[in-house]
């Protein structure tokens, strides 16, 4: 008799076991799951991936500065990506309407978005609030730049660089400071001694490992995975730019000092040669980037950036280089479309091509093409009076030439 009392107790204790088992089972699938955006399925109501830290970091940041009308915008090549893959979609898709996190939830150890500075307004008071709302915040600061060899202002510290860590995941604020001829500019991130070098895993970082220079780009509002965000309204130019973007910075200190040594011409003649200089230059950008054609400054307009960060006022022209496998036949008829009509050709593709427009003002564009042999470059020149050819190998035009290839807009 003990000995079947005792089997069915286990019995009865078995069964309600498996029954408060299956009870837990159903509670945390039609419940919890449901409750926590994780469930298996996508039934209504549902919200898939908003539980993950990267979308509750970025959404917090977002809060954060349209509450204090910060004037930011995504940058992340990463999200940008994703969101250009499914523009259309991503356009038609308002506030709220969202069920499932596709963007900002996907792994990923930062979040970057830049802050147009000259447009910002409250500095201090919004990093004090960051900080109250949970963010751990680091401030990144370096010397102007272009301040370099004034005495009374080269210690002048501009802001670079904000990180804010929120739980395990980072926003990376990158800050863009306008520049004359309408791009923006930003500076390199530099860590100071007393910095913290576990802060974040800074070497993930997408930009700041050299300064950068974009094009300012027009925004536009979208909703992301539930969130009001800016993105440049051509996202495929912003991220074309972004292998390309690193800045090369004019000497400005060994500039003032050559001024200090030789007087600047400020005549009439040659503010207005410098003007029309400029203007040509902007031009002929603007027709070769349409062609996707690299090029670089050359010659005495490399001479002018170099030495004293302009243009030499009594040079009379603007000299470009680019490399021959870079040569298009429509390029002539580009220039022409575009108002320089072709003044002289020299040369032909395979041995010494130059080109020769004219601008207005009676200022030249002068493009030079730049062979690449086994151990040397070299590029050749004709004089228009003489017909008289020459070569230049591996000489100052080349490699000042070659480090322009990066991008500068010093002029």
């Amino acid at each position: 008799m003990n000995r079947i009392n005792k089997n069915v107790i286990l019995a009865l204790l078995t069964l309600t076991s498996s029954a408060f088992l299956l009870f837990q089972l159903y509670y945390y699938k039609h419940y919890l799951s449901a409750k926590n955006g994780a469930g298996l399925s996508k039934s209504k109501g549902s919200r898939i991936g908003f539980d993950s830290i990267q979308w509750r970091a970025v959404k917090k940041f977002i809060m954060l500065t349209s509450s204090q009308n910060v004037p930011v915008f995504l940058i992340d090549p990463l999200i940008l990506e994703l969101i250009n893959k499914n523009l259309e979609q991503v356009k038609n898709t308002s506030h709220g309407s969202t069920s499932e996190c596709n963007f900002f939830c996907v792994p990923r150890d930062f979040t970057a978005f830049a802050l147009q500075y000259h447009l910002w307004k409250n500095e201090e008071g919004w990093f004090r609030i960051a900080e109250n709302m949970g963010f751990q915040c680091l401030k990144i600061e370096s010397k102007d730049p272009r301040l370099d060899g004034i005495d009374s202002l080269s210690g002048t510290e501009i802001p670079l660089h904000y990180i804010c860590k929120l739980a395990m995941h980072a926003i990376h604020v990158v800050v863009f400071h306008e520049r004359s001829g309408n791009y923006l500019w930003h500076g390199h991130l530099r860590l100071k001694g007393n910095i913290d070098k576990k802060f974040v895993p800074f070497r993930k970082l997408q930009f700041g490992r050299y300064p950068g220079a974009f094009d300012r780009p027009e925004l536009q509002q979208i909703t992301v995975d539930g969130l009001e965000v800016l993105i440049p309204k051509d996202p495929v130019h912003f991220l074309e730019e972004i292998p390309h973007s690193r800045f090369i910075e004019c000497r400005y200190k060994e500039a003032r000092a050559f001024f200090q040594q030789y007087l600047d011409d400020s005549t009439v003649e040659a503010v207005a040669f410098r003007k029309s200089a400029k203007e040509l230059l902007q031009l002929a950008a603007k027709t070769l980037k349409k062609l996707g054609v690299r090029f670089w400054l050359s010659s005495g307009t490399c001479l002018g950036w170099y030495r004293q960060c302009s243009i030499i006022p009594y040079s009379k022209d603007v000299d470009l280089g680019i490399f021959i496998q870079d040569y298009q036949s429509n390029i002539i008829s580009a220039f022409q479309d575009a108002g320089l009509p072709l003044k002289h050709k020299f040369g032909k593709v395979e041995d010494s091509l130059e080109l020769s427009f004219q601008g207005k003002d009676d200022v030249k564009l002068d493009i030079f093409f730049f062979y690449e042999e086994t151990d040397h470059m070299w590029n050749g020149g004709t004089q228009a009076k003489t017909g008289k050819k020459f070569k230049a190998t591996n000489g100052s035009t080349a490699r000042c030439g070659q480090q322009l290839l990066q991008k500068s807009r010093g002029l």
